[in-house]
């Protein structure tokens, strides 16, 4: 039975299959208790039970996402948790032993969106709404030798992302493991003439970087 991502539900694109290879990378067992953030249509979340793990949980504050993930997981016949929340508030109690997450983080004019068709990936002027978040809420829900993989282009600034990680307070060591050039897709083509106005790409640009930070709590 092929399950196509209900309209308004972030569909698997580049940025979830590099991420996808990283967490494919990891050391997966049926032990690792796996957490993916804003899980869209659930991709990465299946991916990782694939593997063989037995605990994981889906996030997402989107309902449609929520009940595309819960139906895939179920159909497929692997154990998957699926939650409705923001980001990393329905799971703020517990510990993981990997988190994986592709958050929004396209830089556009105004505040990130809570709604509508933007939502997956509008990101406010310097695409870091979300990501700042992460950086903050995430280090201190990992376990020792825990890792977390996070996703986003490089418009948004790896470097501030290693450098938050690793200024987190839990013993962080971040790097960039992965890098990828792209074409820009509709969403990039479309704010081209503002990310240019702005200075964040150059005139006439047509391509962007993706990038996966990969940091592991050594304490």
């Amino acid at each position: 039975m092929v399950f196509k991502t209900p309209p308004g539900v972030y569909a698997p694109q580049d940025d979830t299959w590099l991420l996808s290879e990283a967490l494919l990378r990891e050391d997966i067992t049926a032990d690792t208790a796996v957490l993916d953030v804003g899980t869209g249509s659930g991709a990465l979340a299946l991916a990782a039970a694939g593997r063989g793990a037995a605990q994981v949980t889906a996030v997402d504050v989107s309902p449609l996402a929520v009940g595309a993930t819960w139906l895939r997981a179920r159909l497929k016949g692997l154990p998957v948790r699926v939650l409705q929340g923001d980001l990393l508030t329905p799971v703020a109690d517990r510990g993981f032993d990997l988190i994986v997450a592709n958050p929004p983080y396209v830089p556009v004019a105004g505040r990130r969106i809570r709604r509508g068709r933007g939502v997956a990936w509008r990101a406010g002027a310097d695409g870091r709404a979300v990501l700042d978040r992460i950086c903050r809420d995430a280090p201190p829900l990992l376990r020792p030798g825990g890792v977390l993989l996070l996703v986003h282009s490089g418009l948004c600034g790896p470097d501030r992302t290693v450098e938050q990680l690793e200024s987190a307070g839990a013993g962080l060591r971040a790097a960039v493991a992965d890098r990828r050039t792209i074409p820009f897709g509709p969403v990039l083509r479309e704010q081209a003439p503002w990310l240019e106005a702005h200075g964040l790409i150059a005139p006439g640009e047509t391509k962007e970087e993706l990038v996966v930070i990969r940091a592991e709590r050594h304490m």
